[in-house]
């Protein structure tokens, strides 16, 4: 299992305190010097072990976390894939001022604890905006939380119009990270960021795309269609 580099020294951090805590609960096990444990363990050598459990347990369900699957991206290169994996929550017909300046269509992705937490491209092209914005944690399905919450924005210009991609920080989330700057190309498909601990990422698109999924679809990140590219009619 790919396991994206953000939640290594998360993992690595659990493993080292889980092996402390058993180490721990050995020595206070073996007092005298002897190398031989007592017949029957004191709290403090169970409560030790328990802890280093608990802490395997959560190095093991970071590293599920922060897993990173290779996307089964559609050979259609008209298709808008999806930048998040989660549930769709929303689509509307908005006003997007900030990168398309104008009329857009927004689809909003919900992505709860037990989802994929990678970003990827929806489409490919030239990155025309990136704008990190610092804010509130909320809840990422309630809709203020597009406005309201931490927030880092991706806008990419591609032949047939320009798509903006939000990563929204949730209730738990406080670090979003957006490797592209400015000027670089990127590709429908491949890795753009991440977002820790719950999140939502709101995707908009030009108001003539054909959408192709529905509120309450579940997507997979990077390989679920959810537009088709068109020119604008004349």
């Amino acid at each position: 299992m790919k396991i994206a580099r953000e939640g290594i020294p998360f993992a690595a951090a659990g493993v080292f305190l889980a092996g402390a805590c058993f180490a721990g609960s050995w020595l206070v096990g073996v007092p005298d010097g002897t190398g031989e444990l007592h017949a029957a363990p004191g709290a403090a050598e169970i409560a030790l072990a328990l802890a280093g459990w608990a802490m395997a347990v959560l190095s093991v369900f970071v590293l599920w976390f922060f897993r990173n699957p290779e996307p089964h991206v559609p050979m259609d290169e008209a298709l808008v894939v999806a930048p998040g994996q989660g549930k769709v929550i929303l689509i509307e017909d908005v006003e997007e001022p900030d990168f398309i300046a104008g009329a857009a269509k927004k689809i909003s992705i919900f992505l709860s604890v037990f989802d994929v937490h990678v970003q990827r491209s929806p489409v490919t092209g030239t990155v025309g905006l990136k704008v990190y914005r610092p804010g509130t944690y909320a809840v990422a399905w309630a809709e203020k939380a597009s406005e309201d919450n931490e927030q880092s924005s991706l806008g990419i210009v591609t032949e047939h119009g320009k798509v903006l991609v939000k990563q929204i920080a949730g209730l738990v989330a406080r670090r979003i990270i957006t490797d592209p700057d400015e000027g670089d190309t990127v590709e429908r498909g491949r890795r753009f960021g991440l977002i820790r601990f719950g999140s939502r990422v709101d995707l908009f698109l030009p108001p003539h795309w054909e959408i192709l999924c529905s509120v309450g679809d579940r997507v997979t990140v990077g390989s679920s269609p959810m537009a088709r590219m068109c020119a604008e009619e004349a």
